[in-house]
This record gives structure tokens, sequence and C-alpha cells, in this order.
């Protein structure tokens, strides 16, 4: 059955999808920790959810990924995987996957999600180095227009590809999956993680608030 839902160009919320392959470890992570990183920014026109390309509905995170979302201050309890359908990705602003075959994933899915899928840590090493400049057209529109200041930023991010060296080891666009592995392992995949949904966070939320004369500017993310 497809699963879809009700999506046009000049909504007024800003959704993001993260995805991995079962939806109980990475991408419920990644959506948590983007989801209290917006909170904490006061964008509550943002919507953060995730979805997994072999994730069997109703699942619940392990207690590793439980334990590693807990210390980044979010509540996983809630979460339950779901299994992911054409639907959630057209109604996506924002695509991340956390790695380089969950982007793919995506694209085959629904091709014209490619301009706005990206694996987080591949879209983090484009917005590197971003400034106040790349963000001008976010500023052109006005502040309360969130969700056109934010599919702006991602079309800015986008269009840094074949423009930004690329990373040394493709691998290198991806966040470990620590499913099933040693606690260690799930360290790892949060210090991947972590760095590149805080350069998302940074990004999105000064195009959310920059003006023409500044004022939100990015801080070096």
């Amino acid at each position: 059955m497809a699963f879809s839902f009700d999506r046009t160009p000049t909504s007024s919320r800003f959704r993001v999808l993260t995805v991995c392959t079962g939806n109980i470890c990475r991408s419920p992570m990644a959506e948590q920790y983007l989801r209290a990183g917006f909170d904490r920014a006061g964008l509550s026109d943002v919507l953060v959810e995730s979805a997994g390309t072999m994730a069997q509905d109703g699942q619940g995170m392990p207690a590793q990924a439980e334990a590693l979302v807990r210390r980044f201050g979010a509540d996983p309890s809630d979460h339950r995987a779901r299994y992911l359908f054409e639907g959630h990705v057209a109604g996506a602003d924002l695509v991340f996957g956390m790695a380089r075959e969950h982007r793919r994933a995506v694209v085959s899915l629904f091709p014209r999600a490619s301009r706005v899928s990206f694996t987080l840590r591949e879209f983090a090493r484009l917005a590197a180095g971003m400034t106040d400049v790349d963000l001008a057209d976010a500023a052109a529109l006005p502040l309360d227009d969130v969700a056109g200041r934010l599919r702006s930023a991602v079309s800015a991010v986008a269009a840094r590809r074949g423009l930004v060296e690329p990373a040394a080891d493709p691998i290198d666009d991806d966040v470990i999956d620590p499913y099933r592995l040693a606690d260690s392992v799930f360290d790892e995949s949060g210090r991947q993680l972590v760095p590149a949904a805080d350069t998302v966070l940074n990004l999105l939320t000064a195009a959310a608030k920059i003006t023409k004369t500044g004022g939100g500017a990015l801080d070096g993310s």
C-alpha cells in the first residue's frame, strides 16, 4: 500500500526526513538531535521525521541508541520504526541519508528528490565555509517565510556540488552503522553524526534569521 500525504511547494512547514536501514539507530538519532536543535532555535515551522529502507514498522530503538539519544538531551521513548515510502520522500524539503546507500534508495524511490537529498555528512561538508553572501537569496525573503528561507538555503548547498572538494574517502560521507555492535561503535556513530547535524542546524538557523544587514550571520560553521 502506497503512503502519501498532501504537500505543496508553498507549504508553511519545512519538512526534514532522515533515512537509514532499520530506522532504529542512525536515522532516529539524527531525527531527535535535529528536532531538539530546531526547538532550541525557536524554529517551530520545521518538522523532522525519519524512516528506514528495510524497517519493520513499530520496532523500537535498541537500548544503546536510546542511551545515546538521551545524552543528546532528547527523549527516544516514543520512537517507532516505519518503512520508507515514496510519499515520505515526496513530502520532504530536505532528506538526509545516513549513508550513501540510503541517499541512492531515496532518489531511486522519488527521482525528483535528488536536489534535496544528501547524506548528513555530505551536506555538512558542502555547507562548510558558507557565509552570509551564500544566503543572500534567503535573506531577501520575508522573515516570516521560514520554510521558504530554509528551502533557499538547501538550494544554495546543492549548488555547491561539483565546486567543493569531494571527501578524501567516499566513506567519510557516511555515518557508521552501529546496529548490534559494541558501545564504542555507537559512540563513534554519535561522534560522526553530531558535528554534521550541528552544521545543519547552524546553517538553517542562520538562513531563517538572517537579514540583508547581516542579522543572524553564520558563525564560521
